[in-house]
């Protein structure tokens, strides 16, 4: 029920990797990596359907030789979601995965040697629509630039990633996106910002090795919080020393509170205090475990009492607001009902799953009617 974001996007052009649209006027994209062993077919795809059911759009996993190359293969028969294949140095690597049927090929060319491997993994990736991902760290400049500024800088990510998009140039290949990442907040939204302005393709988001759950998501909430307040970003990640669903779950939550992507409940909770009528706490730990499932987007707000209670849940989808002796729910603004403590949780379910399906009943009509 709220507006739709003031943020107005930077211009990019747009690429599909796999049937996903990235820059231009689609929706973006938000994506996480792998950390099974991608020998491990079956972890693989197991942990990679898990992702896809917490609403990954795109999946990474690391191919560091031939034998992971073919193990792609095999995961990629398996799993629905489109699939980036993390490349380091061999250029092999990149031609086998392209026969396979990557989505993406996350290879920096600078890095692959000659003019003659450069050429191939281009042509590779322009005979069968695989899109390429140049992807700088900080972590790993190359050494004439640590040289030549000392330690790593915004200029010196930029740098680097205008001497890999100069081999695509040269080659007319444009499909492409580009990461300049960085551990430090400072560092990373400035050379973001940079590159922003040199080019068109679109740009892919990310702190990297930003931490822990909670650390990660707060650097990571800032860093790309600022860059995409810009306008700047196509497709997010969420790098986090934890369970790679989280990264899904902070990036939605990251683009849900800038109104730039609705998936999934938005829940407006009160932190409670000594005004509370019931658990709000408890509660929202309950409501959030059971509706992970729920993908459909739905404003829902939980207040403990009626002093900021009814003004929050007159602009919400669902609305509860605690009261004595009985807790209001209000539907699409109005008063609908009242509900006991004893049973809050599993009404208030019920009640969030039945306007989901009605959401949903009403997106189809719509769609037979047009």
């Amino acid at each position: 029920m709220h507006a739709p974001s003031p943020i107005v996007r930077r211009k990019s052009r747009q690429i599909h990797v796999g049937q996903v649209p990235v820059g231009g006027d689609a929706p973006i994209s938000v994506q996480s990596m792998t950390n099974t062993d991608t020998l491990d077919v079956a972890a693989t795809v197991a942990q990679i359907r898990r992702l896809e059911e917490a609403g990954a759009d795109i999946v990474r996993v690391s191919v560091p030789d031939m034998d992971a190359a073919e193990a792609f293969g095999r995961i990629k028969r398996d799993v629905s979601v489109p699939l980036v294949a993390d490349i380091h140095f061999d250029y092999k690597i990149a031609l086998r995965v392209a026969e396979l049927g990557v989505d993406c090929l996350r290879i920096n060319p600078g890095n692959i040697g000659r003019e003659d491997r450069v050429r191939a993994v281009v042509s590779a990736a322009r005979d069968n629509g695989i899109p390429i991902r140049i992807g700088v760290n900080a972590g790993s400049l190359e050494k004439d630039l640590q040289k030549k500024y000392g330690e790593p800088t915004p200029d010196a990510l930029v740098e680097s990633a205008m001497r890999h998009i100069d081999h695509l140039d040269r080659l007319d290949f444009q499909e492409y996106k580009v990461s300049v990442k960085a551990s430090d907040v400072f560092m990373a939204v400035a050379a973001y910002r940079k590159l922003a302005a040199l080019i068109e393709q679109p740009l892919h988001l990310g702190i990297t090795e930003a931490g822990g759950l909670r650390s990660g998501t707060v650097k990571s909430s800032i860093g790309l919080g600022l860059l995409l307040m810009d306008g700047i970003g196509d497709t997010i990640r969420v790098s986090l020393a934890a369970d790679p669903i989280e990264e899904i779950k902070v990036g939605f939550d990251m683009l849900k509170s800038l109104r730039l992507r609705a998936k999934g409940i938005n829940f407006i909770a009160c932190p409670s205090c000594s005004r509370q009528n019931f658990d709000v706490i408890g509660t929202m730990n309950a409501l959030e475990e059971r509706l992970e499932d729920v993908m459909t987007p739905l404003d829902v707000s939980v207040i403990g009492c009626v002093v900021n209670g009814p003004g929050e849940a007159k602009e919400s989808d669902i609305g509860l607001t605690g009261g004595s002796p009985a807790n209001l729910v209000y539907i699409d603004g109005k008063p609908a009902s009242k509900l006991r403590n004893d049973t809050l949780v599993d009404d208030l379910e019920r009640l969030i799953r039945d306007k989901v399906r009605e959401k949903e009943q009403a997106e189809k009509d719509m769609i037979v009617r047009g």
